[in-house]
């Protein structure tokens, strides 16, 4: 329509009609062909008034999300990092820069799985504080088989940890659950070998090759933020620090261009292996804060995150760092290449 005809003011029969027009669109689901033969006009005089409509006010569209959802950063990362989803939620207005993953980010990232897991999925959850408080805030997921992808940090924990993770999930859903009670680290690969070995832990091992999603936390390289970190003598620390451990996931170590180090320490893990992971088609990993603004950018340019949940503060660290480019996460490339 012209800039002459929208300066025009519009009369008392026009404005209703616009409004009677712009019901039957946007709120009736009418096509423009039904509402052109409805009021005897053609689709184009049609399509004009609904443009009038607009640009007098007669009609506002809104996009609203949720206040906690930040949408505009959500797609913006999602479109940096080549993610299939990325949710990033508010970050806490008295957060400091040491504070853990926010509780929410593991409410919304249930709400996801909702979205994510259908009938007859393998669901895999590996240990990490998120991921325990999403299994927590489950309220519905359709039946599926649920599988630990991890040992536990500390077998007293067992029963509020991933185990229960676990349970919480396979309940929730009315599925199996196959949880492993053995320790994330051993002091040495024969100790791990033959607890993989075991019943109860080769049959949840058995379904690493069936899960089709996963659930999965990040940690930073310092004490506190990661379980592996904590886990280790001062002399381990210093050896993969040497590396250039930046981040962790799984009991796996990677540098911050995402390639995967330390793997000699995953033969003392009772942990889905790094390729096995990579393989799964939908991984989301849970994280947010500061602190493990960098770590997230590590895994994600590792190729074994396919989806993040994460928090503004994140967020922004991600959107605007100088290191290392992003690399497409949907590249699934193999984190033990050059």
């Amino acid at each position: 329509m012209s800039t002459g005809r929208s300066a025009t003011p519009m009369g008392p029969a026009e404005l209703v009609q616009a409004a009677a027009m712009a019901r039957r669109f946007y709120l009736e689901g009418k096509s423009k062909i039904q509402i052109a033969e409805e009021f005897g006009v053609s689709r184009f005089k049609v399509a004009r008034v609904l443009e009038t409509a607009l640009e007098r006010d007669l009609v506002r569209i809104e996009i609203r999300v949720p206040a906690e959802l930040d949408a505009e950063r959500s797609d913006a990362l999602r479109a940096r990092y080549g993610l299939r989803h990325a949710v990033v939620v508010e970050s806490p207005a008295d957060a400091a820069d040491d504070a853990p993953d926010p509780e929410n980010l593991g409410e919304v990232a249930a709400d996801l799985l909702g979205e994510l897991v259908h009938e007859g999925d393998v669901l895999g959850l590996a240990w990490g504080r998120s991921t325990i408080h999403m299994a927590a805030a489950l309220h519905r997921l359709p039946p599926c088989t649920v599988v630990q992808l991890t040992g536990v940090y500390d077998a007293g924990t067992a029963e509020r940890g991933s185990v229960e993770a676990v349970r919480r999930a396979a309940q929730v859903s009315g599925g199996e659950a196959h949880p492993i009670y053995a320790p994330m680290l051993l002091p040495d690969p024969a100790t791990a070998a033959a607890l993989r070995g075991q019943t109860g832990i080769a049959r949840a091992f058995d379904y690493f090759d069936k899960v089709t999603v996963a659930a999965v936390s990040i940690g930073s390289w310092a004490p506190g933020i990661s379980t592996v970190y904590d886990m280790l003598t001062e002399e381990e620390r210093a050896h993969y620090a040497s590396l250039g451990a930046a981040a962790e996931m799984s009991a796996h170590l990677f540098d911050a261009e995402g390639r995967r180090i330390g793997r000699d320490l995953g033969e003392r893990c009772i942990t889905v292996e790094a390729d096995r992971l990579r393989r799964i088609p939908e991984v989301v990993a849970i994280a947010g804060g500061r602190r493990k603004a960098a770590a997230i950018g590590a895994v994600l340019r590792s190729g074994l995150v396919t989806s993040l949940v994460t928090d503004t503060t994140a967020a922004d660290y991600l959107l605007n760092e100088t290191g290392p480019g992003p690399r497409p996460a949907l590249d699934r490339a193999d984190p033990d290449g050059s």
